[in-house]
């Protein structure tokens, strides 16, 4: 195998696909990129055995071949040569060598069959949207998936796919954050799968804001993202995610409506008294006015008002102060809604002018 390209177009598609690579590996395969060299185009291919990442870019080779290489050592080296540089790779023997200019690297290889990937997967059904409206779904909720709990369900984020809709929802059993969205997609029957943390977050960092068309394709047990050149691939949880439906509770008796930056402003203040250890801030409602009080336990407090649409009568309750940013956060629109039942209750924060999110935020006593 050889091949001589510009740095560049080496650089950008390993950089594509170096989130699969786990720096701690077991297995040495898996600290390896699989380079596949044809005639027209070059491969590039890296896995977790979790989540794989592939990515094709048009470079033709002098000798076709595939090979694997250390992915890490490779992406520091093209980093640090020349940004007008012309690199050349080639295999001689059991190792690799990178020239450019004055500069010569050998690395070790291992051989392409050893290489685990998930080519022939059957998948059923294509998901297709604009790259930034699949964005703007997780992005809305992907906050409120669990981190490492035992219940291994709830470390991902729920993907539930019908004929016309499709829905994004993340809880770590404290909180919940739903979103929806119309939209054509070619499935007869309605089916959930869940989507591990660590796709999650690869989604996040290869979708852009912008109309680019994307494909999702779902498997038995794996998920398949399509974009352009590049497609990702991800195992699935096997599990059962928690009835959403009826966590998400009918609107209160009690209802504020506030200006959503306003309110946010007013928690982010209240919040810096707060320490690691507490996180929990008190809201105080009345006719037109909401207080937001926090306190440390060195006795340092903080307090903010804020005008609100109100008059349900007095009511105080307690929040973890991180969770309702988050939520406020991820809403769209100027006005915000938080529907109480009472100070014993979960709180329900959505747009006021409607949309299709909703977020559930479980109360604190403080």
């Amino acid at each position: 195998m050889k091949l001589e390209a510009k740095r560049e177009q080496l650089l950008k598609p390993l950089q594509h696909v170096i989130g699969a690579v786990e720096r701690r590996q077991t297995l040495p395969i898996l600290t390896h990129v699989l380079m596949t060299a044809r005639e027209r185009d070059l491969t590039l291919t890296a896995t977790d055995l979790e989540v794989e990442l592939s990515v094709r870019a048009d470079l033709p080779a002098d000798t076709p071949g595939a090979i694997t290489l250390p992915a890490r050592k490779l992406h520091d080296i093209l980093r640090a040569l020349p940004e007008d540089g012309t690199v050349t790779l080639s295999i001689e023997g059991e190792k690799a060598t990178v020239r450019c200019g004055r500069s010569r690297f050998t690395l070790g290889i291992l051989p392409a069959a050893d290489f685990p990937t998930l080519e022939d997967l059957p998948f059923e059904g294509n998901i297709r949207l604009p790259q930034g409206t699949l964005r703007s779904l997780i992005e809305r909720t992907h906050f409120a998936m669990a981190q490492q709990d035992v219940r291994y369900y709830l470390n991902g984020l729920l993907l539930e796919v019908g004929p016309g809709l499709l829905r994004v929802v993340a809880t770590d059993g404290h909180r919940l954050a739903f979103q929806e969205l119309p939209t054509e997609v070619d499935v007869a029957e309605t089916r959930q799968v869940i989507v591990p943390r660590k796709g999650v977050l690869e989604l996040m960092r290869l979708l852009a804001d912008n109309d680019t068309e994307v494909v999702l394709k779902l498997g038995a047990n794996h998920i398949r993202l399509v974009l352009g050149d590049i497609r990702m691939t991800s195992k699935l949880i096997d599990g059962k995610f928690p009835d959403y439906q009826r966590v998400i509770p009918r609107e209160g008796s009690r209802v504020v409506i506030a200006d959503r930056v306003a309110l946010r402003n007013a928690l982010t203040r209240t919040s810096l008294v707060l320490s690691d250890k507490t996180q929990g801030i008190r809201l105080q409602m009345d006719d037109w006015i909401l207080r937001t009080q926090a306190q440390n336990p060195e006795q340092e407090e903080a307090e903010e008002e804020v005008e609100i649409n109100y008059s349900g009568g007095p009511l105080e309750i307690g929040f973890n102060g991180s969770y309702l940013l988050d939520a406020l956060g991820a809403l769209g629109g100027e006005l915000a809604k938080l529907s109480f039942a009472d100070a014993g209750s979960s709180c329900l924060i959505e747009e006021a002018e409607g949309g299709g999110g909703k977020h559930v935020i479980m109360p604190m006593r403080l």
